[in-house]
C-alpha cells in the first residue's frame, strides 16, 4: 500500500513538472499552442546546427522572361517567411521587370494569378550587368576579392552550415543562360561546387535548378560524396515548362501578356508556402513536385530528376528553407491539393506567347477601329 501511495505521489510530481515546463518561467504565463510547439520541438538553433544560407539567381532579362525573376522573388519571400535573415540570402536578378513599361502593375511582381506582390523588400545584391557567372561563383565560394560590383554579400559559411541554391532561366545541354556573357557551363559549376566542398565550409548543400535540359548540368558530372543534393526541372534532353501563361487555365490576370512562373518552380514554392516544413522532407517534396511537373504524363510537362547524395533527401525542408510559423498545423500529405494546370508552355515558346499575345491585342484594337 505504501509503495502504491509513493508511486501516485511521484506520478503527480511528474505531471506537475510537465505543466510547469509548458509555462513561461519568468512570468508564469501559460504558453500559446504555437509557443508550446516551439518548446517541445526546440527553437531553430536547437534543431538545426549551424546557419542557413541561400543563393537565388534569375539568369535572364527582358519583360518576356518575367517568370524567372518572379520565381526568384517568390523564393526570397518564402525564405524570409521561413526565418532566414536577409544577410544570409544573396539575390541575383537583372531587375528590369518591376518598373518595366510593359508591366501593368508598376513596382509589383506576382508569381501566381492570385498571388501577392513578391518584389517588395527583395534586396538588390547583384543586378543589371553585375549578374555575372564570376560574381555567382565568387558568392558561392565566399570569395569577396573576386567580386566585381554588387553588394559584396557572399556565402560566408562554416563547416556546420546548410546552403540552398536556386537557379531559374533558360538552358541547353550542359549550359545555363545568363543576362551577361559568358554563359554558365556545367563543368565550371561542378568545379566550383567541388572547391566549396574542399574548403570544408558547409555541412550540406541543396541545389534546385529550373531550366530546359537542366538534368544535363548534373547527370554524370555531380559525384556522390560532396554532401550535395540536387533536383532539376527536366531531364537532360527535354524542355522545362512555363505556367500561368495567357491562354492557360488558370490564366494570369487579363492585363498580363506573359507567363507568371515556371511549372517546377511554382510547384516546389507553392508546396513550401502552405506546409510545416519541419514535417516534410526533401524527398517528399521531390515526389510531389515530380508528379505536378509531369502534368499527368501529358505533352505539357517534364521529368523532374534528382542527383548527388540522395540520402540528404531524408532531411526536413526546414533544415534549408526554415518554415513559416503560420503553417505549424499544416502537415504535408502525399495527395496534395495543389493540382497542375491543364496546360503549360514550353520554356522556349514562352517568349513567343508574350509576343503573340501582344499581336492578338493589337488585332482586336484594329478591328474595333474599323
Amino acid at each position: 500500500m505504501t509503495s502504491l501511495v509513493v508511486g501516485a505521489i511521484l506520478l503527480l510530481l511528474s505531471l506537475t513538472g510537465i505543466v510547469s515546463a509548458g509555462r513561461d518561467v519568468t512570468g508564469d504565463i501559460l504558453r500559446l499552442p504555437s509557443e508550446a510547439n516551439k518548446f517541445f520541438h526546440g527553437g531553430d538553433d536547437d534543431e538545426v546546427e549551424g546557419t542557413r544560407w541561400a543563393v537565388l539567381i534569375a539568369g535572364s532579362n527582358g519583360y518576356w522572361n518575367y517568370r524567372h525573376q518572379a520565381d526568384v522573388c517568390h523564393a526570397y519571400q518564402l525564405l524570409r517567411n521561413g526565418g532566414l535573415k536577409e544577410e544570409n540570402i544573396i539575390v541575383f536578378m537583372y531587375d528590369d521587370i518591376a518598373y518595366n513599361e510593359e508591366n501593368p502593375r508598376p513596382g509589383i511582381i506576382i508569381n501566381n494569378p492570385h498571388g501577392d506582390d513578391v518584389y517588395k523588400g527583395v534586396p538588390k545584391d547583384y543586378t543589371g550587368e553585375n549578374v555575372t557567372v564570376n560574381n555567382f561563383f565568387a558568392a558561392i565560394l565566399g570569395n569577396k576579392s573576386a567580386l566585381t560590383g554588387g553588394s559584396g554579400k557572399v556565402v560566408n559559411s562554416g563547416p556546420n552550415d546548410h546552403i540552398f541554391i536556386y537557379y531559374s532561366d533558360h538552358g541547353g545541354p550542359g549550359v545555363l543562360g545568363m543576362p551577361t556573357l559568358p554563359y554558365l557551363y556545367a563543368d565550371d559549376l561542378i568545379d566550383v561546387l567541388k572547391k566549396k566542398h574542399a574548403s570544408g565550409t558547409y555541412k550540406s548543400l541543396v541545389f534546385y535548378l529550373e531550366a530546359c535540359e537542366s538534368g544535363s548540368i548534373f547527370e554524370g558530372l555531380l559525384p556522390e560524396g560532396l554532401n550535395i543534393y540536387a533536383t532539376t526541372a527536366a531531364n537532360a534532353v527535354e524542355s522545362s515548362w512555363g505556367t500561368y501563361c495567357p491562354g492557360e487555365y488558370p490564366s494570369p490576370p487579363p492585363e498580363y501578356e506573359t507567363c507568371l512562373g515556371d511549372l517546377y518552380s511554382v510547384a516546389w514554392m507553392e508546396d513550401s508556402d502552405i506546409h510545416n516544413l519541419r514535417k516534410e522532407t526533401l524527398h517528399q517534396q521531390y515526389e510531389f513536385v515530380k508528379r505536378r511537373t509531369i502534368n499527368g504524363n501529358s505533352a505539357y510537362g517534364s521529368h523532374v530528376m534528382q542527383f548527388g547524395d540522395i540520402g540528404i533527401s531524408m532531411d526536413n525542408l526546414f533544415t534549408y528553407l526554415g518554415t513559416n510559423p503560420a503553417n505549424d498545423n499544416f502537415k504535408f500529405i502525399d495527395e496534395n491539393s495543389l493540382l497542375p494546370p491543364t496546360k503549360a508552355v514550353n520554356q522556349r515558346d514562352a517568349d513567343l506567347v508574350h509576343f503573340w499575345d501582344k499581336v492578338c491585342i493589337l488585332c482586336l484594337l484594329h478591328r474595333k477601329l474599323l
